[in-house]
């Protein structure tokens, strides 16, 4: 045994690789090794040979095992050293750099008309985007013949067969947000209600998938002289100069009497400057809540009456920040999310891009 052991120490002590290492072990302590082999010869030894030869066979192969890890060890050691040798990090020097993302045109907007609005007093509401037929139309005062409840302009929802209930629709504009916020709070209110909005349509300013900001003001002696300062204080806010508007007498169901509003502008080359010149560029629908969508909301319109309003976030967003077609909101083009996109800490001009 303490030839093995001189052997064998000094054979492991020489290796020159992890492989010749382990070539020894298997020599050595294998299931075939020379110190395996003569544990094996304890079986045909006396008691007497056992007790004495059994114990310094369990401490050689120990140190053979101990020998065997301690030396892996070390060629570990020293390969890690040969290759910082070769393969050096200067951590002094400056990182690679990152791309990184920015805000969508319509969540800056989106945000932009959040805090204007806020400024003026209006709280923010928000609903589902799957709405009954009751709160998208019935509720809001449009008759079962008019157009936008045909299925060539509303998206509705699957019934099963049998359900006679009316379907669920894709809600073609955030004003069932107001009803739902009527119910919810009574009168007075002020609201704006942000969000998605479906209708089946898609071309160069119409896609099916929208975003619009309507707003609702609830009091005793609202009237439409309140809805027209607060239309000319949130464009002439959002657009950073002073914004005239003009009222069209319109015609919508969920509002009485109900305008058409055009903000000033004026065409050069091509290109829409808002707040001078002598053109007019309809942005929105407004009007003085009508009586029923009032009584539906919960509200006695004999006591309360307010004003609505209706105008979509995408479109604005053309408007202020000179984006010419309105699908490229959709297009996931990177190339153009850079180009019009903002970063969290850029603070957007007063007119065209940031």
């Amino acid at each position: 045994m303490d030839d093995l052991k001189a052997k064998y120490l000094g054979l492991i002590s020489g290796a020159g690789s992890e492989a010749a290492l382990e070539e020894l072990r298997v020599q050595a302590v294998g299931k075939k090794g020379e110190i395996s082999l003569q544990m094996r010869e304890l079986g045909k030894m006396t008691p007497e040979e056992r007790q004495l030869m059994g114990p310094k066979l369990n401490a050689l192969k120990d140190e053979i095992n101990s020998a065997l890890a301690a030396k892996k060890a070390a060629l570990a050691d020293a390969a890690l050293d040969e290759r910082l040798k070769v393969e050096w990090l200067d951590v002094t020097l400056p990182t690679r750099p990152q791309r990184q993302g920015t805000i969508h045109p319509v969540s800056q907007v989106w945000e932009e008309c959040t805090a204007i609005f806020a400024d003026m007093g209006f709280a923010v509401a928000e609903g589902p985007q799957i709405e009954t037929d009751w709160y998208n139309f019935d509720a809001l005062n449009i008759p079962g013949h008019h157009p936008a409840r045909a299925e060539m302009d509303t998206f509705y929802m699957h019934r099963a067969e049998g359900d006679d209930r009316p379907p669920h629709v894709l809600r073609t504009h955030t004003s069932p947000v107001q009803i739902r916020s009527m119910e919810a709070t009574g009168a007075p209110t002020r609201i704006i209600c942000p969000g998605r909005v479906y209708r089946a349509d898609y071309d160069q300013t119409h896609t099916p998938m929208f975003h619009q900001v309507e707003g609702l003001a609830i009091d005793r002696d609202i009237s439409m002289a309140n809805l027209k300062w607060v239309l000319e204080e949130f464009f002439s806010a959002y657009f950073g100069t002073k914004v005239k508007t003009r009222f069209r007498a319109s015609h919508f169901p969920f509002t009485e009497p109900s305008a058409e509003v055009d903000i000033q502008c004026s065409w050069e080359n091509g290109t829409v400057k808002v707040g001078e010149g002598d053109g007019w560029l309809e942005v929105l629908g407004s009007g003085m809540v009508h009586p029923k969508v009032l009584q539906a909301g919960g509200i006695d319109p004999n006591e309360w009456q307010g004003f609505a309003f209706g105008m979509g976030i995408d479109r604005i967003a053309m408007l202020k920040y000179g984006i010419p077609d309105l699908r490229a909101f959709f297009d996931s083009d990177l190339r153009w999310l850079r180009h019009y996109g903002f970063s969290a800490l850029q603070v957007p001009t007063i007119r065209g891009g940031v």
